[in-house]
C-alpha cells in the first residue's frame, strides 16, 4: 500500500509540475477567442457537446504547444538566467515525461477534433505542424511572434469550424485580428530577453528593431487588431454590447502599452499577464451577450 501511494505522488506530483512548466493558467489568454469564434457561428450558444469538445482541442493542442516549446528548448532556457528554474533545465521533470504528456495532449487534440467534425480533424494536423514550428522559428527568424499569433488565431478559426463545416470572412478576420493581438504582446514579452537573445545569437523583433522600435511595432500590431474586430462587428452586424467590450478592450491595450511606454519591464506581468487575460475575456463575454440580447429582441 505504501508503494502504492508513493507511486500515486509520484505521478499527481510529475502533473503539478508540468502544468505549472506549461503555465496552463495562462490557457485563459487564447481560449475565450475560441469561444468567440464558436459563439459567432452559432450566433449564440452553441450545444454543450460542442462547447466540450472545442475546450477538449483547445486545452489539447495549447498543452502540447507548450510542453514542446519547453523540450525544444530546455538547453536555451538551460542558458537564459531568467528561464533556468524551468521544470527542464532545474531538473524537477525529466523530457520523457514531458514527452509522454505531450503524447496524451496531442491525441486529445486529434480526438477532440474528430467528435467535432470531419474537416476538423483533417486540419488538425496542419494545427499541429505549426505548434511546432514555433518552437524552432527563433533560430532563424525574427517573426516567430507573428508563427505564435497564427497559432493561436487558428483558435476561432476552428471554433467556427467545428459549428459550422466551414470558413467565413468574418472569422478569418477574427482570427487575424487573434493573430495581431499575440504577436503584438509576444513583442513586448520578448523585450525581457533582449540582451541574451542578442548574445545566443537568437532572433526576435527586439534583437531587430531594439526596445523602441518593438514598442513601437507591437502598438501597430495591436491598432491593426482593433481595426480588424471592428470589421467583425460590421459584417456581422453586432450591437452595442460587443462595441461596448471593444471600447473596454481597447482602454485595456491602451493601459497595457502605457505601462511599458518607457520600456520599463518592472512593469510587464502586470501588462502582459492581467491585461492580456481581460482583454480576451471581455471580447468573448461581451460577443456572447451581444448575440443573446439580440435574439431576445428579435
Amino acid at each position: 500500500m505504501a508503494l502504492q501511494r508513493g507511486m500515486t505522488t509520484g505521478i499527481f506530483t510529475r502533473i503539478r509540475i508540468f502544468l505549472e512548466m506549461i503555465k496552463f493558467s495562462h490557457t485563459v489568454f487564447a481560449l475565450p477567442f475560441a469561444l468567440t469564434g464558436a459563439f459567432l457561428a452559432a450566433r449564440g450558444l452553441p450545444s454543450w457537446p460542442q462547447l466540450f469538445w472545442i475546450v477538449m482541442a483547445m486545452v489539447g493542442a495549447r498543452t502540447a504547444a507548450m510542453g514542446l516549446n519547453r523540450v525544444i528548448d530546455a538547453e536555451i532556457d538551460a542558458e537564459n538566467p531568467r528561464t533556468s528554474g524551468r521544470a527542464i533545465p532545474a531538473g524537477l521533470i525529466g523530457r520523457g515525461a514531458v514527452l509522454f504528456f505531450i503524447v496524451v495532449s496531442v491525441l486529445l487534440m486529434f480526438y477532440a477534433a474528430a467528435r467535432l467534425n470531419p474537416l476538423c480533424f483533417k486540419l488538425a494536423p496542419v494545427a499541429l505542424i505549426f505548434l511546432v514550428l514555433y518552437s524552432y522559428c527563433k533560430r532563424f527568424t525574427s517573426l516567430a511572434h507573428l508563427v505564435l499569433g497564427i497559432c493561436l488565431g487558428a483558435a476561432p478559426v476552428g471554433a467556427w469550424i467545428a459549428i459550422r463545416g466551414d470558413v467565413g470572412l468574418p472569422v478569418i478576420l477574427l482570427g487575424l485580428a487573434v493573430l495581431f493581438w499575440v504577436a503584438g504582446f509576444d513583442i513586448l514579452y520578448a523585450l525581457q530577453d533582449l540582451e541574451f537573445d542578442k548574445q545566443r545569437g537568437l532572433h526576435s523583433i527586439p534583437v531587430r528593431l531594439g526596445v523602441n522600435g518593438s514598442l513601437w511595432t507591437a502598438r501597430g500590431c495591436h491598432l491593426l487588431m482593433v481595426a480588424l474586430l471592428a470589421s467583425v462587428a460590421v459584417l456581422l452586424e453586432l450591437g452595442a454590447f460587443f462595441t461596448a467590450g471593444l471600447v473596454a478592450a481597447i482602454i485595456m491595450i491602451l493601459y497595457e502599452h502605457w505601462l511599458l511606454r518607457d520600456g520599463d519591464l518592472a512593469r510587464l506581468d502586470a501588462a502582459f499577464f492581467n491585461m492580456n487575460g481581460y482583454v480576451s475575456v471581455t471580447i468573448a463575454a461581451a460577443t456572447l451577450i451581444d448575440l443573446l440580447a439580440g435574439k431576445g429582441g428579435a
